[in-house]
């Protein structure tokens, strides 16, 4: 079978490229070898996202009395709360399986293998293209520790198919997916451990943002060993159905107890059983290597999102997407990858944008930080949220470089400046933007008075 495109994996990325592809009259063939929508879709944001809406009704409940709502209590339904995650990730997955029904998109399943560098094939069936898209995403990544392949060590794909909330949690990592379920799950009631190697959780963001949301968590019980290494883990001496987590931290060793240990220390890009090598494409345990257009060392054979390992978000794999759909329907792209907001969705949310000032430091640049908090926002206020920040970042002649904030709609305000960074827009010209009252946005043009 030939078609103009071929794409491997249907997750954000392979999806939304095809349906680009087709609506420019392209001939699209994806092969999806698992669940059409990718991990994003059925075991990362989507269901970790309706676990964190399930947890910020908790947070809500639990200061009813502030909103003259007293004596209020609730029976946690946990098998509710997973039917409902279910229903969301039903949806959504329906959803994009009838967007890959359309005209000119033939969805194929099964695990591609590359027979060539324009032929790959499924289940002894041949496809070939004169454009190949690899969107095969990633995978947890399992660090060299003892004991990491017990029973009860899980990722987070297995942390989302649990019935019930374990009484004690230990996070091995406090980046995105750690912090996450580390805010969700401590809504739900369970005692939560995070073990970090570095001095501060979410290297992503500003470090001040990032202590922020740190201590906000600490005082709702989280507990976290920072710039500790984990060394091993075992089955408790105590109880045997329970595990024991040894680590460093401080030249001393130190253990705690838990039910379960996830795994949180990133993830890698899924290049497995694509014979990448037999063909002759380029890549490395970081990922596919791919230039400026996304395309791979062979012509016409293009590698997005996770896999390439250039930028590890559902959104970026999109707007890659859409860029090799542009280059090969031969339309200029005019996507700016390197302004790549992101969010995390812990409560308080926090979200960025370029750079940090611990970067701007890093590179000796001149820069200008603004500051500013929710304590005296009339929204914040009014919701009961006043814990959060921003922080905006300029040039000395203003020249929007970053933005880094936490907080009750964080991610809207990083969205904000993430448009104008495209617009090359300076602190002067969001002076002159006018914001609605009240919102926790005017925090945001407050900074630029």
């Amino acid at each position: 079978m030939n078609t103009d495109l071929i794409i491997i994996g249907s997750g954000p990325g392979g999806y939304r490229a095809a349906a680009l592809a087709a609506s420019r009259g392209l001939s699209v063939t994806i092969i999806e070898e698992g669940e059409a929508g990718g991990t994003c879709l059925n075991r990362g944001c989507i269901p970790t996202k309706t676990l964190c809406r399930n947890a910020e009704i908790i947070d809500t409940l639990k200061h009813s009395e502030e909103f003259g709502l007293a004596d209020l209590s609730y029976t946690l339904d946990f098998q509710k709360i997973v039917e409902r995650k279910n229903y969301v990730v039903s949806q959504l997955r329906s959803g994009v399986e009838m967007l890959l029904s359309q005209p000119n998109i033939t969805l194929v399943r099964g695990h591609a293998t590359f027979t060539d560098t324009h032929e790959v094939s499924v289940d002894g069936q041949d496809f070939t293209a004169s454009n190949i898209i690899i969107a095969t995403g990633s995978r947890p990544s399992m660090p060299p520790i003892e004991g990491v392949d017990l029973p009860g060590v899980i990722t987070s794909d297995e942390l989302l198919e649990l019935s019930e909330p374990p009484k004690k949690l230990c996070i091995i990592g406090a980046g995105v997916i750690g912090m996450e379920f580390a805010s969700a799950y401590n809504s739900f009631g369970t005692e939560i451990t995070v073990i970090e190697f570095l001095k501060e959780a979410l290297p992503i963001l500003d470090s001040d943002v990032a202590r922020r949301l740190r201590q906000s968590l600490s005082r709702k019980g989280v507990t976290f060993f920072m710039q500790s290494a984990v060394t091993k883990i075992s089955h408790s001496e105590i109880n045997g159905e329970t595990l024991t987590v040894t680590f460093q931290r401080k030249g001393r060793e130190e253990s705690i107890e838990a039910d379960k240990v996830l795994v949180a220390t990133g993830r890698s890009p899924r290049t497995e059983g694509l014979n990448l090598e037999g063909v002759g494409i380029d890549f490395s345990r970081k990922g596919i290597a791919t230039d400026d257009n996304f395309m791979s060392n062979i012509p016409g054979v293009y590698a997005i999102g996770d896999v390439n390992g250039k930028c590890m978000l559902a959104h970026a794999a999109t707007f890659q997407g859409f860029h090799v759909i542009d280059h090969i329907t031969g339309k200029e792209p005019s996507i700016c990858h390197e302004i790549m907001p992101s969010a995390i969705f812990t409560n308080p949310e926090a979200a960025s944008v370029g750079k940090s000032e611990d970067a701007c430091k890093e590179l000796g640049m001149k820069y200008l930080c603004r500051k500013g908090s929710f304590r005296a926002n009339g929204k914040a206020l009014a919701m009961g949220e006043t814990d959060g920040m921003i922080k905006l970042l300029t040039t000395e002649e203003g020249q929007i470089i970053g933005c880094h904030a936490f907080g009750p709609h964080a991610s809207s305000i990083v969205q904000e400046v993430t448009a104008m960074m495209n617009a090359n827009q300076t602190i002067n010209n969001l002076a002159d933007i006018i914001h609605i009252h009240p919102t926790i946005e005017e925090s945001l043009h407050e900074l630029s008075l």
